[in-house]
């Protein structure tokens, strides 16, 4: 099989496609043959030396979710056959045409979704619907905050929000994107091309704040995230594009009940993902159907062989939603 090699730590140009044996699967797995794959912030820190798979996967194949055909199956598994369409997510190595996957990890695909399509759904909305409402809590009539909302996690909890009644708030540094993100239901796009939101955040909400902040910035939001959380909020951190450290005011913290989350789905023991899936596959499935309210946003579709085009393209950050890459 094909597959998209890590070659040395650097930039785009260290990445190349090379052949690697097909993997197979193990007692309670399967193999799918993989039509597309959808880049990360992840797979760009990982080609870098700075966020390495967990322990067991490999290092040198990036990748965290993938769409495809069930190819084959490995010992005791009856959840799914051969020539079943699935979704999902792995630790790493999804940059390729073949992975390995435990089979009550995968997820259905929607019969009308392409597999393309499919590839932008599982890191996206799986880690923005657990964030939000799993941990947070968000619900009907509750006020979101969320930072980069052009993002593929920012797009997909936009939808997920609205799917839970809440009203979105939503920032950007691209008055373009904030246009893009109110064709799919954003209540208030907030310009953050100065660094400032808060202003315009107790503006929107008579001075109270938000319920929940899905914050991908880290450190130098830090601040500006808790002062914008109304009593009793929930600030949960996903990601740390600006940076990891910050001072923290503890004052604010306990006069107003804060509280402080921090998240990630990749190191999370199999039995947590697999749970995650079961639920996702449940609740979420029937919205992804023809009609429903939640459809994944791709705003680039391109040949694997581009995969160094890929990287840069999302290094721009001249992109909406998702990028997805497709084998051919």
């Amino acid at each position: 099989m094909r597959a998209v090699f890590i070659t040395a730590h650097g930039g785009p140009e260290v990445l190349q496609l090379r052949e690697a044996p097909d993997p197979t699967p193990g007692p309670g797995q399967l193999c799918v043959k993989v039509d597309a794959f959808a880049l990360n912030r992840a797979d760009l820190l990982q080609r870098r030396g700075l966020y390495p798979a967990p322990e067991g996967t490999r290092q040198d194949i990036p990748g965290l979710e993938y769409a495809g055909v069930v190819e084959s199956l490995g010992p005791g598994v009856t959840e799914r056959a051969p020539g079943d369409r699935v979704m999902g997510l792995v630790p790493g190595a999804a940059c390729a045409e073949r992975v390995v996957v435990h089979a009550r990890e995968t997820i259905s695909v929607p019969d009308h979704l392409s597999l393309t399509d499919a590839a932008a759904i599982p890191e996206a909305f799986i880690t923005a619907w657990d964030a939000i409402h799993l941990q947070a809590g968000l619900a009907s009539g509750d006020d979101l905050l969320i930072h980069a909302v052009a993002s593929g996690v920012g797009t997909a909890a936009l939808q997920l929000a609205r799917l839970l009644g809440a009203r979105t708030l939503g920032t950007s540094r691209s008055p373009e994107k904030l246009a893009r993100a109110a064709d799919l239901g954003l209540d208030l796009g907030i310009d953050a091309s100065s660094g400032d939101f808060l202003a315009a955040v107790r503006e929107a909400t008579a001075g109270r704040g938000v319920d929940v902040v899905l914050d991908m910035i880290g450190g130098p939001y830090l601040d500006q995230n808790l002062k914008a959380l109304a009593p009793g909020g929930t600030l949960i951190t996903i990601g740390l594009m600006g940076g990891a450290a910050a001072p923290l005011n503890f004052g604010l913290l306990l006069t107003r009940r804060l509280r402080v989350v921090g998240t990630t789905l990749r190191a999370r023991p199999l039995e947590e993902k697999i749970a995650l899936a079961r639920l996702f596959e449940r609740r979420l499935y029937p919205a992804f159907t023809q009609g429903g309210p939640l459809a994944p946003v791709v705003g680039a579709l391109m040949p694997a062989d581009q995969i160094v085009e890929a990287h840069r393209l999302m290094e721009s950050g001249d992109t909406f939603g998702k990028i997805v890459l497709r084998w051919t």
